[in-house]
């Protein structure tokens, strides 16, 4: 299959080589041509993982997106939710009926990048998906080597329009055999662990984050208070997704620590292993608060409005991370009233994410 992988960082380069690897035409676009040089040059990533290091050719690496989608049945984003709106921006005009756009998590993305490049004036009819983690937990260890801590077993995807879920799903199921139907756009985003596990570690690791180089918030940073808070945020995540009608499985992030149920199987033992999230997190700009609190928990915290569910970790979290960047979080772009869902009532907005056609007198993204 012919698949263009968008984005420069970690889970980019792990994805062009995972499916290189398995016998697909990859394509990687980058918009840095100088950091992308060195895969360009020998037209291949070294992959790492528990097999060993070998080099894998991938079809191109480039900086025209046009070249890199075209005639791509499967377009997958794995970058961070803040890089979104621009990358859709810029595919708009390039994206053609029929093509299945994969966002490994989305953050709601698979919604906003539908309406980003509707309101750039493309008409083509594209299928947006989105679950619940990155495929991999990865870290680049150079300019064209990344390492595979582990791949995940388990995806839950929305799908964007809803009723295309089944096509959707089949063509991301011939890169990622692990997806399975989670519901549309909102339950996929709802699946999202990054903005439960990202936030209380941020928050409650902020003292050594800002006095050490390097920091593990996997392994030191997470202690038993710690877990205490994530373990109540998943609750209110999980209400919000029962408030709206979505069924089990909710894949509760407890499950990540203590059996093999989670998205990843039993795998935060090799994350902490591997020591590659032993890094300097910088609290105004790190991805954990910009894209998982700002963007992520911010979502969640509007749609826990929506559907009448008391959220007072996510609120707070949102407060606490607001008083040290010296904003207001509460009201993001990634929230139902900033995206004009908040007016829908429970069957509207239903209607809206199975058709993806805007209700009349509804307000677009």
């Amino acid at each position: 299959m012919h698949i263009a992988i968008l984005g420069g960082g970690h889970g980019s380069y792990a994805a062009a080589a995972d499916l290189a690897e398995a016998g697909h035409d990859v394509r990687l676009w980058r918009r840095d041509a100088a950091a992308l040089a060195p895969v360009a040059e020998r037209g291949s990533i070294v992959l790492k993982d528990a097999r060993g290091t070998r080099e894998v050719r991938i079809g191109a690496a480039t900086g025209d997106i046009g070249a890199a989608v075209r005639e791509a049945e499967l377009v997958v984003v794995p970058t961070p939710a803040v890089a979104q709106l621009d990358i859709a921006r810029e595919l708009a005009p390039h994206l053609v009926d029929g093509q299945v756009v994969f966002l490994p998590p989305g953050t709601f993305g698979s919604f906003v990048m539908a309406e980003a490049v509707r309101a750039a004036g493309s008409r083509a009819h594209v299928l947006w998906a989105e679950t619940g983690t990155l495929p991999y937990l990865a870290r680049k260890h150079g300019p064209r080597e990344v390492n595979v801590s582990a791949r995940a077993v388990r995806l839950p995807t929305g799908v964007y329009p809803a009723r295309d879920a089944a096509r959707a799903l089949e063509v991301i199921s011939r890169a990622y055999p692990s997806v399975h139907a989670c519901g549309d756009a909102l339950s996929g985003a709802l699946m999202n662990a990054g903005p439960v596990i990202h936030p209380p570690l941020i928050v409650m690791n902020a003292a050594p984050l800002q006095h050490f180089e390097r920091w593990d918030i996997h392994a030191e940073g997470t202690q038993p208070a710690v877990r205490a808070v994530t373990d109540a945020l998943d609750r209110e995540r999980i209400a919000v997704r029962e408030a709206f009608g979505y069924r089990a499985p909710h894949y509760p992030l407890a499950d990540h620590y203590t059996s093999d149920r989670w998205m990843y199987g039993d795998a935060h033992r090799q994350l902490v292993k591997s020591g590659d999230w032993r890094e300097h997190i910088e609290l105004h700009t790190h991805r954990y608060v910009r894209e998982d609190t700002e963007l992520g928990l911010a979502f969640l915290a509007s749609a826990a409005r929506a559907a009448g569910v008391d959220a007072p970790v996510a609120h707070g979290l949102l407060a606490l991370t607001g008083a040290f960047l010296g904003r207001d979080l509460q009201l993001g772009p990634r929230t139902f009233e900033a995206l004009g869902l908040a007016s829908l009532d429970r069957a509207a907005l239903a209607e809206r994410l199975y058709d993806g056609v805007p209700l009349r007198g509804a307000a677009t993204a």
